[in-house]
């Protein structure tokens, strides 16, 4: 259907691409340690981009037997479309690259319940509600454009996620880990998901007063995403464009303590944000955007790198429906050599945080944030003393790092795409509620 349908598109328009996407996933879902649901989705669907007369359009379907008709909305979406053309890539290399794991493509439900099974009766304890996910995810893709670029992959996903939840009297505790890798999970890596939750359960068992001022706070995997969202965004060349990055125009500047560098890395194997080229055709290539402390690109689909008057980085990434936007690949922080009993030391005195409450909530390019914690912990003596309930943490996420003052080594991959460390920050507003 891709072929026919850029061939259809040729016959009016001075260029257009395509891209067929095939994917189905099948998911089970355990709760208070009993398997309740299995779902199965399978979706193909076909985006066509076309440019004539100075304008482009966008047409997606799921009918892939429409081609006229897709084809047909596309010129009329054109019709009304922007002002602007940019050139579509032609033939280029693709980086080898597979994302694709037979033995992940051929879980089935009883595979994936064994699974699920696997790390529910290990987080089993009396009083605790044990709920888990286990997904697996398969993609086909298949790109074409008028200038000569093409491209097929395949991808597979497998996701473990588990929560445990105590209620006592009027204290509500949940504690939440998960793994995702285009591979089937190992033992080692369910064993890293059901440790991480005890350990943080039984650290939560006693409770204490929260500290209270300027503090240094470590920050896990888990609870950094209030202080790295807004860098994310601040890096997507569209809101360099919409004049709302704090980081436009400030290329070669070192904005960020040194100890901070963030690549964009598509290439990483075994993750799943890895792909061998972006969803318009541009070879994947790893990006630095902060070297040492010091901005050093920003993320461009073709559009946003037109009006932005720069090349692509490989970031489109496109859905059946609507124009292409821009999409991380992986985003990878560079690891530091603490363990954790080291990065407790760097805190002496203050607060490690796992999660807080409204993270993503309001003007979040702006850095700005303030939120309740949901699990925290105190630490006195460079020792955790218990959860801390209550209280809240706040600054600004561009100014907090500037502040790093230790970085650990065992890093998380949050979300299967995010590798990220435990950071020790300084002078965190920390108060009780």
């Amino acid at each position: 259907m891709l072929e026919k349908a850029l061939e259809l598109a040729r016959k009016r328009a001075h260029a257009a691409d395509a891209i067929l996407r095939d994917e189905n996933q099948l998911t089970l879902k355990f709760e208070s340690g009993r398997l309740k649901e299995n779902a199965f989705r399978q979706e193909a669907g076909l985006n066509l981009r076309v440019f004539t007369d100075g304008r482009y359009g966008v047409a997606g379907t799921t009918d892939l037997a429409g081609v006229e008709d897709v084809v047909a909305r596309a010129f009329a979406s054109a019709e009304q479309g922007d002002d602007l053309t940019f050139d579509l890539p032609g033939a280029a290399a693709i980086p080898t690259l597979s994302g694709f794991d037979d033995r992940a493509a051929g879980l089935d439900v009883q595979s994936l319940a064994a699974i699920g099974r696997s790390v529910v009766e290990r987080l089993t304890r009396p009083g605790w509600q044990v709920n888990a996910t286990v997904d697996r995810y398969v993609e086909t893709t298949t790109f074409a454009n008028s200038a000569g670029q093409s491209y097929s992959s395949r991808a597979t996903a497998v996701s473990v996620s588990a929560e445990v939840a105590r209620v006592a009297g009027d204290d509500v505790l949940m504690v939440y880990d998960d793994a995702s890798a285009t591979g089937v999970p190992g033992k080692l890596e369910l064993a890293r998901i059901v440790t991480s939750i005890v350990t943080r359960m039984e650290r939560a068992a006693r409770i204490v007063e929260p500290p209270e001022g300027k503090l240094p706070v470590l920050f896990t995997p888990n609870g950094s995403a209030a202080v790295f969202m807004p860098l994310r965004q601040a890096l997507s060349g569209k809101s360099v464009l919409q004049g709302v990055s704090p980081l436009g125009g400030k290329l070669g500047e070192k904005m960020f303590d040194a100890a901070l560098t963030l690549v964009d890395d598509p290439l990483v194997r075994g993750r799943v944000g890895s792909r061998p080229a972006d969803d318009e055709g541009i070879p994947s290539r790893r990006l630095a955007l902060v070297e040492r402390g010091t901005v050093r690109a920003f993320v461009y689909d073709l559009e946003t790198a037109a009006r932005a008057k720069t090349a692509s980085t490989g970031h489109g990434r496109r859905g059946t429906f609507g124009k292409p936007g821009i999409s991380f690949s992986n985003l990878v922080m560079d690891l530091g050599e603490l363990d954790e009993a080291a990065l407790l030391k760097e805190v002496g005195h203050g607060l490690i945080v796992d999660e807080l409450i409204g993270v993503g909530q309001g003007n979040v390019v702006g850095g700005a944030f303030s939120h309740p914690v949901a699990l925290a912990f105190r630490v006195d003596g460079g020792g955790i003393t218990g959860r801390v309930k209550d209280a809240a943490v706040a600054g600004n996420g561009y100014e907090l790092l500037k502040r790093i003052r230790a970085i650990g080594k065992d890093g998380k991959w949050n979300g299967g795409t995010r590798l990220v460390p435990p950071i020790v920050i300084d002078a965190v507003n920390v108060a009780r509620r």
